[in-house]
């Protein structure tokens, strides 16, 4: 019987069995050995060479679009960016993953034109684990839904697990530390469903022998597998409807019932036209927001503050993380910064490398000679 023949197998079991507590042990292994399987096809499939997909990283941040065939993502990465992707009404119009730049708020955000998914992606079908391998390294998702299909939202969030990818989701407080005896000790800073009998197979499972497992949250089956597994992505995602252009207003009440069914709230849904660029400033703020990048502007010695361009970083970088981004000698001769913004007490305090930044504060850095 083949890898895939198994888990076919393993995921019937599941589907098959009532979940409670006599069987949760049971289920548990069978989720913890499905997670095995799966590593091991999508490890063969890598090394199984074939073309794939590759995209070098620039910019401050890269933003993946992903959807199915013909949701319009090609129209909205042209229309975001300065790139020409191929556009028409047809599907699989992408065959390559097409980078562009989207410059907004200073920033550069490296925005990727993904090739449709289709179902079973996951598993191989379409070049869809290459693919999905290019979503993997993206700092934030941003699923591109049609106004007549947004069901497809539960078929992408799908392909995206079974890859190994946690949309919206931190990752489980779980460590575990292999230790040569005293078999397996599991510590837990809150109260959990899990009895430890489950927990302790799923780790022998996860091949585990001797180990100790500290839980710092109550964890079910899934979590737990999650934390014990290297190989998962932990992205946030933002959902976008397109071609709203070609429906009637009264049709959006049923659209809006439909993302509330999903747990999204149509409030925090970006409704676009790509085709006719409607909706799209409301989007780039939104990409901009959950990124969680913030402009650091600097005061450039006789030059004044350098307004144009600013230092784009992450929320909560230091000045000392600002100056590595900077590069060169600043980090061996720096004495001190002053700071002038958000994060400041008054303008110009003198900081070390540990202040962190916030958004637009202005950031000058006292050198040696």
């Amino acid at each position: 019987m083949g890898l895939e023949e198994e888990i076919d197998k393993i995921e019937e079991e599941i589907a098959n069995t009532p979940y409670n507590k006599s069987t949760e042990a049971h289920i548990g292994r069978l989720k913890s050995k499905l997670a095995e399987k799966k590593e091991k096809l999508q490890n063969q499939s890598s090394a199984g060479g074939g073309t794939g997909y590759s995209v070098e990283k620039h910019g401050d941040a890269t933003v993946a679009l992903v959807g199915f065939p013909s949701v319009g993502k090609s129209s909205l990465l042209n229309s975001l960016t300065n790139a020409e992707s191929e556009t028409g009404s047809y599907e699989f119009t992408t065959l390559d993953v097409n980078p562009g730049m989207l410059q907004h708020r200073g920033a550069n955000i490296q925005m990727l034109d993904v090739p449709g998914l289709i179902e079973g992606a996951a598993s191989g079908r379409g070049d869809g684990q290459q693919v999905l391998a290019v979503v993997r390294n993206a700092d934030l998702i941003v699923f591109v839904l049609s106004v007549f299909e947004i069901e497809q939202y539960d078929r992408l969030q799908e392909e995206l697990y079974d890859i190994n990818i946690r949309v919206d989701k931190e990752p489980p407080r779980v460590t575990v530390r292999p230790k040569i005896k005293d078999g397996i000790k599991i510590t837990s800073s809150t109260e959990q469903d899990l009895d430890e009998k489950t927990i302790s197979d799923v780790l022998r499972d996860q091949g585990y022998v001797n180990a100790d497992l500290n839980l710092q949250e109550n964890v079910d089956i899934d979590r737990l597998v999650d934390g014990l597994m290297e190989n998962r992505e932990y992205i946030p995602s933002i959902t976008c409807v397109n071609k709203v252009d070609l429906i009637e207003p009264d049709y959006k009440e049923q659209v809006d019932e439909q993302l509330r069914e999903r747990d999204l709230d149509p409030e925090e849904v970006t409704f676009i036209s790509a085709e006719e660029e409607k909706g799209l400033d409301v989007l780039k703020d939104r990409i901009w927001e959950n990124l969680g990048l913030i402009r650091v502007y600097m005061e450039k010695p006789g030059r004044g503050v350098d307004w144009e361009e600013p230092l784009v970083v992450e929320g909560g970088t230091t000045v000392g993380e600002a100056i590595e981004k900077l590069g060169g000698e600043m980090e061996e001769r720096f004495r001190f910064a002053r700071v002038t913004g958000p994060s400041a007490t008054h303008d110009e305090q003198q900081v070390g490398k540990d202040h962190v930044l916030e958004d637009e504060d202005v950031l000058k850095l006292i050198l040696r000679r």
